[in-house]
């Protein structure tokens, strides 16, 4: 009966048109209309009835004696701290000589005060040619003596990429200009021309790679062995094109997948560069992982939580509400007519989803065991009433509409969305995986795709290194030089000497920390 139903409703449901007014509306709304999936001040919710009646009164306008005109008081100190964190350069100006003698009586003026007046100076980059000389030395009495020569060379740091002319500082540069601030070579190379240096974007590119699998690529995978070791992780992928992939044609979709730790441990960020969308890549890469992972409703994920000898699996899966409000959000910006019974069940749907995000942000500066208890009180009561409604609809919208794509994808991901009510470490959304990995997103855009594996794969563990470091408020630049000035000089085997490196490591320089944090300590 409900097959046929929903058959019928379908039919009607083509027949008319319907689908493709929906996603034009949609479509419309996803290009001019605001990007924020924030709901209407004038929406007004259902579950508080109180403020809703408090809303609705009639207010009697003030009389004219009590309208004051608004004061634009300027706020003192802000040009202090907007300057405090910068280094400063004081130039005086005084009186010399015959200035110094008063005009009106020839006696010597005295200095009264100061009057200070700030500006922002800027010092534009430029490339200069460092000469590293080695002395050698040689005995010469060894050599009389017709013995083996002692020959004894200076100490020299060794250089990041041999027989090349890159530095520390031109490495850490390129790299922050390009993953950091979305810059891609070609520009770069333009840029450098008018500093009177020809560098190709294929030299570029390839002190990109190399630099990134001689010296990046030790810090990357001790950096994996620690996220692996969290119980709380969140994962999330992107495409990426690569062109020259062997044996695949240059518009197929590679991804770039992301894995990073939760709010309650270190900030670990790492990318992983793929050729495809399987769910054996994640079940690969978190092989040694045991705990919840957040994740979105893409079905690949499910391979981690699979049951092995009928025993428990090593991973939970925790659902996004986020991505769930957004199929409520899309529903309503669909619609039409925004009065009416679809109307009202769009607006019941994301008006659940607003009440159990109000909840946590309400529960944000708990700790996680008392997250926990709260959310049994308060949020579960919500969840068991969202999906007690959602299957009361399930039988009265056309499953191709918005509205029943939101019903369905509530109703499939049931099992995951409940399951961040298990732990008060876990979240409701997916949101912090999905800003993580917008970096990269921006910077895709910017650059557009990759050429080969290996740059995708330095591209994943250039990306890492620096998301980490901001994460950790590092600052990009001096700290990729710092590793760049360190690295080639040690022992890439010695985990101790390499943890010392990690961008958590409290043996990190205060050079290698933002200005703004450096302020606040």
């Amino acid at each position: 009966m409900r097959d046929n139903f929903c058959l019928f409703n379908l039919i009607i449901y083509s027949c008319k048109g319907l689908w493709y007014e929906e996603q034009y509306r949609l479509g419309r709304a996803r290009r001019f209309g605001p990007s924020s999936e924030q709901t209407p001040f004038d929406q007004l919710s259902f579950f508080n009835e109180a403020e809703a009646e408090a809303y609705g009164k009639v207010l009697t306008e003030p009389t004219l004696s009590e309208v004051k005109p608004p004061r634009n008081i300027k706020k003192k100190g802000h040009k202090d701290k907007i300057t405090q964190p910068l280094p400063t350069t004081v130039i005086n100006y005084r009186l010399t000589g015959e200035d110094l003698v008063c005009s009106k009586c020839g006696d010597k003026l005295q200095e009264m005060k100061t009057e200070i007046r700030k500006e922002l100076t800027v010092i534009p980059a430029q490339v200069q040619v460092t000469e590293h000389v080695q002395h050698v030395y040689v005995c010469r009495s060894c050599d009389r003596a017709g013995t083996e020569s002692n020959i004894v060379s200076a100490p020299m740091p060794n250089p990041v990429l041999r027989n090349s002319l890159a530095s520390p500082s031109m490495i850490a540069y390129i790299m922050n200009r390009k993953y950091a601030e979305a810059i891609p070579l070609y520009r770069q190379e333009q840029q450098f021309k008018k500093y009177g240096l020809q560098l190709s974007r294929q030299t570029l590119a390839n002190w990109m790679i190399k630099s990134s699998e001689h010296h990046l690529k030790p810090l990357y995978d001790l950096m994996h062995k620690e996220l692996v070791k969290r119980s709380v992780l969140h994962a999330d992928e992107t495409v990426l094109e690569v062109l020259c992939e062997p044996g695949r044609d240059a518009a197929s979709d590679s991804y770039m997948w992301l894995y990073r730790t939760s709010g309650d441990s270190v900030p670990i960020v790492l990318y992983d560069y793929k050729p495809g969308r399987s769910g054996n890549y994640p079940k690969e890469f978190l092989k040694e992982f045991k705990g919840f992972l957040h994740a979105d409703g893409y079905a690949g994920y499910h391979k981690l939580s699979e049951s092995v000898d009928a025993k428990p699996p090593d991973v939970v899966l925790v659902g996004c509400f986020a991505h769930a409000r957004r199929k409520w959000d899309e529903a309503l910006k669909g619609i039409s007519e925004k009065e009416g019974i679809n109307a009202y069940n769009i607006r019941t749907g994301l008006e659940y989803c607003n009440t159990l995000f109000r909840l946590e942000k309400e529960m944000k500066d708990l700790s996680p065991e008392e997250r926990y208890l709260r959310r049994l009180e308060e949020a579960k009561p919500v969840v068991e009433a969202y999906f007690s409604w959602v299957k009361s609809i399930e039988d009265k919208v056309v499953p191709r509409s918005l509205i029943g794509q939101a019903v369905i994808y509530s109703l499939n991901q049931e099992k995951y969305l409940r399951n961040y009510l298990l732990d008060g470490r876990l979240e409701l959304s997916n949101n912090r995986a999905e800003r993580s990995i917008k970096p990269f997103v921006i910077g895709r855009n910017n650059w557009l795709f990759s050429n080969t594996p290996k740059g995708a794969d330095a591209s994943a563990i250039i990306y890492s290194i620096i998301e980490t470091a901001k994460e950790n408020n590092l600052n990009p630049f001096p700290y990729l030089e710092y590793l760049f000035k360190r690295l080639p000089n040690m022992d890439k085997g010695d985990t101790a000497a390499l943890s010392e490196l990690l961008p958590w490591s409290d043996k990190i320089p205060e050079s290698c920390r933002n200005l703004t944090c450096r302020s606040e300590l």
